[in-house]
């Protein structure tokens, strides 16, 4: 998809990421996998690179997926040079919900968006040596405790309580989210996509 932009040179086409980009603004959409963990490593880098001052806008809508590579944005957010400001449109399930619930610089849905958050699901089809199994399920328990670790930081909710939110699918509305501490408000989408600096 292209639009139209206005430019000292006149009326330029471009892409609609190109000019998402333009405006510092990143967009994680869909399953949480290794390529979605790169491709925002890269983004980040190069607005770290442009200016480390003035704050990325990351917009998600996804319903989770690998531990590893949302770890792997999770630890980006935590540590990049740059303001990340995250924002849901939709919905930030399981892992997705917890990318977006660390951000250090707001936190903000909209009115209708959902967050739901669980314990780390099983693999389908594990199999092999008792001994491999019981390797892998320490993994997963050792899992499960980093991420109530995380959530703990960023909700701010006791563990006994997490644990027990955790035990099933929970689902949160966008104000159930900010009153249990995933989110910091709730935004119209129109001021979620005001640039820096306007009224």
């Amino acid at each position: 998809m292209n639009t139209v932009i206005r430019t000292n040179q006149g009326v330029q086409e471009i892409s609609v990421e190109a000019w998402a980009r333009s405006l510092r603004r990143c967009f994680l959409f869909g399953e949480v996998t290794d390529d979605m963990a790169m491709d925002f490593a890269k983004e980040i880098a190069r607005f770290q690179a442009e200016d480390s001052s003035k704050p990325v806008k990351v917009f998600i809508n996804s319903p989770g997926g690998s531990v590893g590579a949302g770890m792997l944005i999770y630890d980006i957010i935590q540590t990049a040079g740059v303001p990340i400001e995250m924002y849901c449109l939709g919905k930030a399930y399981s892992m997705g919900a917890i990318i977006f619930a660390c951000g250090k610089n707001g936190r903000y849905m909209l009115p209708h968006s959902k967050v739901m958050i669980h314990e780390p699901l099983i693999q389908t089809g594990l199999g092999g040596k008792t001994s491999s199994v019981q390797t892998l399920a320490n993994d997963m328990l050792r899992t499960k405790a980093s991420l109530a670790e995380v959530l703990q930081k960023h909700t701010g909710q006791p563990s006994e309580k997490l644990e027990e939110v955790m035990k099933n699918d929970t689902f949160f509305t966008a104000q159930e989210a900010v009153d249990f501490g995933l989110a910091d408000g709730v935004k119209g989408f129109e001021e979620m996509m005001k640039e820096e600096g306007e009224a």
